[in-house]
């Protein structure tokens, strides 16, 4: 019989906005970095446009095609969540678009044992709209709400052309974000624990 591996509750949290965006997801601890990154742009609601890295006890981990590469850099290719997280507490950071520098915090929370009901990866809860693409980083976001909420700014007809209609900065759309986790392909299925 194989065990099925641990779930892991991790805390992601996007740094430099406040009030704080984050998520609470559950994911197996054996997971790849590769697949771990495909669920952060899913529960985010990033649109998986730009580079990416994780940053753990001083080594960059991603994938990259240059010829150089820091001596500190590791292709996270081979790499599992439980390679670098091991207990409750531990951290390491998730830095997306290397130009608008949006960086996100990851916390192991809790080790549970699978449920055999869930499909994983799972997102339990989360707070506020992921930020629009392009808009600057954490500066410029928070420009972008001051313009979003004065009516009367001369510029906020134009954000509105620019942003999607629909987008609502403190919209979160649960069930949305745990549909759109069953539907990509992160190698994972429900767990049978039998």
């Amino acid at each position: 019989m194989i065990k099925a591996p641990d779930i892991y509750q991790l805390k992601i949290t996007l740094n430099d906005i406040t009030p704080p965006i984050w998520r609470r997801i559950q994911v197996p601890d054996d997971l790849f970095m590769h697949d771990l990154h495909k669920v952060v742009q899913t529960v985010m609601g990033w649109e998986n446009a730009h580079l990416h890295e994780f940053h753990k006890s001083g080594r960059i981990l991603g994938i990259t095609e240059e010829d150089e590469v820091p001596a500190n850099f590791l292709d996270y290719t081979s790499i599992r969540l439980n390679d670098l997280l091991k207990k409750t507490g531990d951290q390491m950071s998730y830095l997306y678009d290397l130009g608008d520098h949006w960086t996100h915090n990851l916390v192991l929370e809790k080790i549970l044992l699978p449920d055999a009901q869930r499909y994983y990866p799972y997102c339990l809860e989360g707070r506020r709209n992921c930020p629009p693409e392009d808009c600057g980083g954490p500066g410029g976001y928070q420009n972008l709400l001051k313009v979003y909420h004065m009516p009367g700014h001369p510029d906020h007809d134009e954000l509105l052309d620019w942003l999607d209609l629909e987008w609502d900065p403190e919209d979160f759309d649960l069930e949305l974000t745990n549909v759109l986790l069953q539907e990509n392909d992160f190698g994972c299925l429900p767990l049978i624990t039998e």
